[in-house]
Protein backbone atom coordinates (compact mmCIF):
# COMPACT_ATOMS: atom_id res chain seq x y z
CA UNK A 1 0.00 0.00 0.00
CA UNK A 2 1.25 3.85 -0.83
CA UNK A 3 1.77 6.37 1.76
CA UNK A 4 0.54 9.63 1.55
CA UNK A 5 3.66 10.79 0.86
CA UNK A 6 4.12 8.29 -2.53
CA UNK A 7 0.24 9.46 -3.48
CA UNK A 8 1.63 12.76 -3.97
CA UNK A 9 5.54 12.72 -4.80
CA UNK A 10 7.56 16.01 -5.20
CA UNK A 11 10.46 14.55 -7.33
CA UNK A 12 13.11 17.08 -8.12
CA UNK A 13 15.23 15.81 -10.41
CA UNK A 14 14.38 15.38 -14.10
CA UNK A 15 14.44 11.74 -16.04
CA UNK A 16 16.22 12.20 -19.48
CA UNK A 17 14.59 9.95 -21.53
CA UNK A 18 16.01 8.78 -25.40
CA UNK A 19 13.61 7.60 -27.62
CA UNK A 20 15.06 5.22 -30.65
CA UNK A 21 13.27 5.09 -33.44
CA UNK A 22 13.88 3.16 -36.72
CA UNK A 23 12.07 3.25 -40.29
CA UNK A 24 8.79 1.73 -39.96
CA UNK A 25 8.24 2.81 -36.52
CA UNK A 26 4.52 3.25 -34.98
CA UNK A 27 3.13 6.69 -34.60
CA UNK A 28 0.90 5.08 -32.44
CA UNK A 29 3.28 3.62 -29.87
CA UNK A 30 5.60 6.90 -29.89
CA UNK A 31 2.64 8.93 -28.70
CA UNK A 32 0.81 6.74 -26.35
CA UNK A 33 4.80 7.19 -24.90
CA UNK A 34 5.84 10.52 -25.46
CA UNK A 35 2.13 12.12 -24.90
CA UNK A 36 1.53 11.11 -21.12
CA UNK A 37 5.13 12.34 -20.56
CA UNK A 38 4.04 15.98 -21.61
CA UNK A 39 1.36 15.73 -20.17
CA UNK A 40 2.89 15.05 -17.02
CA UNK A 41 5.33 18.20 -17.31
CA UNK A 42 2.32 20.74 -17.99
CA UNK A 43 0.14 19.23 -15.06
CA UNK A 44 2.80 19.47 -12.31
CA UNK A 45 4.14 23.04 -14.16
CA UNK A 46 7.65 21.09 -14.31
CA UNK A 47 10.18 19.89 -16.32
CA UNK A 48 9.57 16.11 -14.72
CA UNK A 49 10.98 14.57 -18.08
CA UNK A 50 12.83 15.61 -20.97
CA UNK A 51 12.88 13.07 -23.64
CA UNK A 52 15.06 12.99 -27.18
CA UNK A 53 14.58 11.32 -30.40
CA UNK A 54 17.23 9.03 -31.68
CA UNK A 55 18.79 7.40 -34.23
CA UNK A 56 21.27 5.19 -35.13
CA UNK A 57 22.98 7.70 -37.05
CA UNK A 58 21.36 10.39 -36.88
CA UNK A 59 19.45 10.31 -40.16
CA UNK A 60 15.99 11.22 -40.75
CA UNK A 61 13.46 8.15 -40.07
CA UNK A 62 9.99 7.77 -41.29
CA UNK A 63 7.18 5.77 -39.89
CA UNK A 64 4.99 3.29 -40.68
CA UNK A 65 2.41 5.60 -42.14
CA UNK A 66 4.59 8.18 -43.85
CA UNK A 67 5.56 10.63 -41.00
CA UNK A 68 9.43 11.65 -40.84
CA UNK A 69 10.66 12.58 -37.53
CA UNK A 70 14.60 14.38 -37.57
CA UNK A 71 16.44 13.30 -34.33
CA UNK A 72 17.40 15.23 -31.73
CA UNK A 73 21.08 13.21 -32.01
CA UNK A 74 22.49 9.95 -32.70
CA UNK A 75 22.21 7.44 -30.29
CA UNK A 76 26.20 7.26 -29.56
CA UNK A 77 25.91 10.99 -28.04
CA UNK A 78 23.11 10.23 -25.94
CA UNK A 79 23.09 9.53 -22.20
CA UNK A 80 20.31 9.42 -19.37
CA UNK A 81 18.07 7.46 -17.36
CA UNK A 82 15.84 5.17 -19.77
CA UNK A 83 16.18 4.06 -23.55
CA UNK A 84 13.21 3.09 -25.65
CA UNK A 85 13.71 1.09 -28.44
CA UNK A 86 10.32 1.32 -30.63
CA UNK A 87 11.36 -0.06 -34.20
CA UNK A 88 7.47 -1.91 -34.63
CA UNK A 89 7.23 -3.07 -38.30
CA UNK A 90 9.78 -4.28 -40.46
CA UNK A 91 12.04 -4.92 -36.96
CA UNK A 92 14.24 -7.97 -37.99
CA UNK A 93 15.58 -5.56 -40.81
CA UNK A 94 17.02 -3.93 -37.95
CA UNK A 95 18.13 -6.60 -35.56
CA UNK A 96 21.87 -6.76 -37.44
CA UNK A 97 25.66 -6.64 -35.96
CA UNK A 98 25.45 -2.54 -36.19
CA UNK A 99 22.06 -2.31 -33.58
CA UNK A 100 23.66 -5.03 -31.71
CA UNK A 101 26.64 -2.74 -30.93
CA UNK A 102 24.79 0.33 -30.54
CA UNK A 103 22.81 -1.42 -28.05
CA UNK A 104 25.38 -3.28 -26.04
CA UNK A 105 26.97 0.16 -25.95
CA UNK A 106 23.94 2.27 -25.16
CA UNK A 107 23.77 -0.04 -21.56
CA UNK A 108 26.23 2.08 -20.12
CA UNK A 109 24.70 5.27 -20.61
CA UNK A 110 21.08 4.34 -19.89
CA UNK A 111 19.90 3.29 -16.67
CA UNK A 112 16.47 1.53 -17.92
CA UNK A 113 16.40 -0.21 -21.26
CA UNK A 114 12.96 -0.74 -22.67
CA UNK A 115 11.76 -2.11 -25.48
CA UNK A 116 8.49 -1.32 -26.82
CA UNK A 117 6.24 -3.38 -29.19
CA UNK A 118 9.31 -5.25 -31.39
CA UNK A 119 11.75 -3.35 -29.34
CA UNK A 120 11.99 -6.50 -27.39
CA UNK A 121 13.52 -8.43 -30.13
CA UNK A 122 16.51 -6.17 -30.93
CA UNK A 123 17.47 -5.69 -27.06
CA UNK A 124 17.24 -9.72 -27.15
CA UNK A 125 19.57 -9.93 -30.15
CA UNK A 126 21.74 -7.73 -28.19
CA UNK A 127 21.52 -10.04 -24.76
CA UNK A 128 20.23 -7.62 -23.18
CA UNK A 129 17.63 -9.28 -22.10
CA UNK A 130 18.74 -12.95 -20.71
CA UNK A 131 17.94 -14.23 -17.56
CA UNK A 132 14.99 -11.55 -17.51
CA UNK A 133 11.18 -12.31 -18.02
CA UNK A 134 9.61 -10.75 -20.80
CA UNK A 135 7.25 -10.00 -23.19
CA UNK A 136 6.49 -8.46 -27.28
CA UNK A 137 3.91 -8.20 -29.44
CA UNK A 138 1.55 -10.65 -28.73
CA UNK A 139 1.63 -11.71 -32.96
CA UNK A 140 5.52 -12.37 -32.43
CA UNK A 141 5.82 -13.50 -29.10
CA UNK A 142 5.94 -17.75 -30.24
CA UNK A 143 8.52 -16.91 -32.42
CA UNK A 144 10.42 -14.71 -30.11
CA UNK A 145 9.86 -17.61 -27.12
CA UNK A 146 11.32 -19.98 -29.67
CA UNK A 147 14.40 -17.82 -30.96
CA UNK A 148 15.45 -16.91 -27.62
CA UNK A 149 14.96 -19.95 -24.81
CA UNK A 150 17.42 -18.06 -22.29
CA UNK A 151 14.55 -15.14 -21.99
CA UNK A 152 11.48 -16.32 -19.53
CA UNK A 153 8.50 -15.56 -22.19
CA UNK A 154 5.49 -14.16 -21.12
CA UNK A 155 2.26 -12.96 -22.42
CA UNK A 156 1.27 -9.68 -20.75
CA UNK A 157 0.86 -6.28 -21.43
CA UNK A 158 4.06 -5.35 -20.48
CA UNK A 159 6.58 -6.23 -17.91
CA UNK A 160 8.82 -4.71 -15.58
CA UNK A 161 12.11 -6.94 -14.49
CA UNK A 162 14.55 -4.93 -12.61
CA UNK A 163 16.38 -2.65 -14.91
CA UNK A 164 14.71 -3.95 -18.03
CA UNK A 165 11.37 -3.51 -19.62
CA UNK A 166 9.30 -4.99 -21.98
CA UNK A 167 5.93 -3.65 -23.71
CA UNK A 168 3.48 -5.37 -26.24
CA UNK A 169 2.42 -2.78 -27.94
CA UNK A 170 1.12 0.44 -28.22
CA UNK A 171 -2.15 0.16 -26.32
CA UNK A 172 -0.13 -1.31 -23.11
CA UNK A 173 3.22 1.48 -23.66
CA UNK A 174 -0.41 3.98 -22.86
CA UNK A 175 -0.43 1.46 -19.63
CA UNK A 176 3.32 1.10 -18.92
CA UNK A 177 3.91 4.95 -19.24
CA UNK A 178 1.35 5.74 -17.06
CA UNK A 179 2.53 3.12 -14.59
CA UNK A 180 5.98 4.92 -14.52
CA UNK A 181 4.32 8.30 -13.99
CA UNK A 182 2.83 6.78 -10.84
CA UNK A 183 5.46 5.26 -9.88
CA UNK A 184 7.77 8.25 -9.91
CA UNK A 185 5.76 11.38 -9.40
CA UNK A 186 2.63 10.00 -7.49
CA UNK A 187 -0.79 8.41 -8.15
CA UNK A 188 -1.96 11.86 -7.63
CA UNK A 189 -0.45 13.11 -10.84
CA UNK A 190 -1.31 9.67 -12.30
CA UNK A 191 -4.96 10.31 -12.05
CA UNK A 192 -4.61 14.15 -13.38
CA UNK A 193 -2.28 12.50 -16.56
CA UNK A 194 -5.71 9.84 -16.78
CA UNK A 195 -8.30 12.40 -16.57
CA UNK A 196 -6.72 14.61 -19.28
CA UNK A 197 -6.56 11.56 -21.69
CA UNK A 198 -10.18 10.90 -20.39
CA UNK A 199 -9.66 7.72 -18.71
CA UNK A 200 -9.76 7.00 -15.38
CA UNK A 201 -8.49 3.78 -15.36
CA UNK A 202 -4.68 4.73 -14.13
CA UNK A 203 -3.48 2.53 -11.82
CA UNK A 204 -1.50 -0.62 -13.21
CA UNK A 205 0.04 -3.71 -11.55
CA UNK A 206 3.95 -3.41 -10.96
CA UNK A 207 4.47 -6.85 -12.15
CA UNK A 208 3.24 -5.49 -15.40
CA UNK A 209 -0.17 -7.66 -16.30
CA UNK A 210 -3.54 -6.08 -17.09
CA UNK A 211 -4.52 -5.31 -13.40
CA UNK A 212 -6.13 -2.13 -13.02
CA UNK A 213 -8.31 0.08 -10.87
CA UNK A 214 -11.54 -2.13 -9.79
CA UNK A 215 -15.27 -0.94 -12.01
CA UNK A 216 -16.87 0.52 -8.81
CA UNK A 217 -13.02 2.71 -8.28
CA UNK A 218 -13.40 3.85 -11.60
CA UNK A 219 -17.25 4.45 -11.22
CA UNK A 220 -16.68 6.69 -7.74
CA UNK A 221 -13.88 8.66 -9.45
CA UNK A 222 -16.91 9.46 -11.94
CA UNK A 223 -19.08 10.30 -9.44
CA UNK A 224 -16.81 12.44 -7.54
CA UNK A 225 -15.40 14.22 -10.83
CA UNK A 226 -19.25 15.01 -11.83
CA UNK A 227 -19.67 16.59 -8.13
CA UNK A 228 -16.95 18.96 -7.88
CA UNK A 229 -18.89 22.03 -7.05
CA UNK A 230 -21.34 20.50 -4.81
CA UNK A 231 -19.18 17.99 -3.23
CA UNK A 232 -20.85 14.76 -1.77
CA UNK A 233 -19.91 13.07 1.61
CA UNK A 234 -17.34 9.65 1.14
CA UNK A 235 -20.67 7.41 2.00
CA UNK A 236 -23.00 9.30 -0.29
CA UNK A 237 -20.01 8.47 -3.15
CA UNK A 238 -20.09 4.80 -1.82
CA UNK A 239 -23.80 4.55 -1.86
CA UNK A 240 -23.85 5.79 -5.28
CA UNK A 241 -20.96 3.31 -6.27
CA UNK A 242 -22.80 0.40 -4.94
CA UNK A 243 -20.27 -0.34 -2.13
CA UNK A 244 -20.72 0.27 1.52
CA UNK A 245 -17.88 3.49 2.58
CA UNK A 246 -15.48 0.97 4.21
CA UNK A 247 -14.97 -1.36 1.13
CA UNK A 248 -14.86 1.83 -0.96
CA UNK A 249 -12.07 3.08 1.34
CA UNK A 250 -10.14 -0.28 1.46
CA UNK A 251 -10.01 -0.97 -2.31
CA UNK A 252 -8.86 3.24 -2.99
CA UNK A 253 -6.17 2.28 -0.52
CA UNK A 254 -5.03 -0.48 -2.38
CA UNK A 255 -5.56 0.78 -6.21
CA UNK A 256 -4.80 4.45 -5.57
CA UNK A 257 -2.86 4.17 -2.79
CA UNK A 258 -4.89 7.39 -0.80
CA UNK A 259 -8.33 7.78 0.82
CA UNK A 260 -11.57 9.06 -0.90
CA UNK A 261 -11.63 11.94 0.90
CA UNK A 262 -7.68 12.61 0.05
CA UNK A 263 -8.64 11.49 -4.01
CA UNK A 264 -11.91 13.63 -3.50
CA UNK A 265 -9.91 16.93 -2.35
CA UNK A 266 -7.49 16.81 -4.84
CA UNK A 267 -9.90 16.54 -7.90
CA UNK A 268 -11.38 19.66 -6.77
CA UNK A 269 -8.28 21.51 -6.13
CA UNK A 270 -7.13 20.37 -9.89
CA UNK A 271 -10.42 22.08 -11.19
CA UNK A 272 -9.47 25.06 -8.79
CA UNK A 273 -6.02 25.25 -10.45
CA UNK A 274 -7.53 25.06 -13.83
CA UNK A 275 -9.78 28.07 -13.22
CA UNK A 276 -6.80 30.00 -11.42
CA UNK A 277 -4.57 29.35 -15.01
CA UNK A 278 -7.18 29.62 -17.54
CA UNK A 279 -9.83 32.47 -16.59
CA UNK A 280 -9.89 35.41 -14.41
CA UNK A 281 -12.50 34.44 -11.93
CA UNK A 282 -12.15 35.95 -8.63
CA UNK A 283 -10.81 33.42 -5.45
CA UNK A 284 -14.15 33.52 -4.55
CA UNK A 285 -16.18 32.18 -7.15
CA UNK A 286 -13.26 29.44 -8.10
CA UNK A 287 -13.16 28.24 -4.31
CA UNK A 288 -17.53 28.23 -5.25
CA UNK A 289 -16.74 26.29 -8.14
CA UNK A 290 -14.69 23.72 -6.53
CA UNK A 291 -16.72 23.01 -3.59
CA UNK A 292 -15.43 25.48 -0.95
CA UNK A 293 -18.10 28.01 0.49
CA UNK A 294 -14.94 29.71 2.57
CA UNK A 295 -12.09 31.14 -0.19
CA UNK A 296 -10.03 31.09 3.03
CA UNK A 297 -9.91 27.52 3.23
CA UNK A 298 -9.85 26.72 -0.31
CA UNK A 299 -6.60 28.95 -0.15
CA UNK A 300 -5.16 26.86 2.72
CA UNK A 301 -6.06 23.58 1.23
CA UNK A 302 -4.75 24.80 -2.09
CA UNK A 303 -1.65 26.37 -0.72
CA UNK A 304 -0.81 22.48 1.16
CA UNK A 305 -1.40 20.56 -2.00
CA UNK A 306 0.44 22.88 -4.80
CA UNK A 307 3.15 24.76 -2.35
CA UNK A 308 1.47 28.36 -3.33
CA UNK A 309 -1.63 30.31 -2.73
CA UNK A 310 -3.98 30.76 -6.06
CA UNK A 311 -2.95 34.41 -5.98
CA UNK A 312 0.86 33.60 -6.43
CA UNK A 313 0.05 31.00 -8.73
CA UNK A 314 -1.85 33.07 -11.38
CA UNK A 315 0.76 36.29 -10.95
Amino acid sequence: MLTMQEWSKNSAATQQVGVLLFDGFSNHCLANTIEPLRAANMLSARVLYDWRFLTLDSGVVTSSSGLQVAPHQALNQAQGNMLVVMPSYGFLGHSGWKTQSALRAAKARFGTMVGMDTGSWLLAEAGLLDRHRATIHWEELTGFSERFPEIDVVRERYVIDRNRITCSGAMAAFDLVMHLIGQDQGQALALEVAQLFMTRDSARSHAGGAGSTSAFVNKALAIMQENLEQPLSVPEVARRAGRTQKVLEARMRVDLGATPAQIYRRLRLNLARKLVMETDFPVSEIALRSGYDNPSAMTRAFRSEFGVTPRTLRS
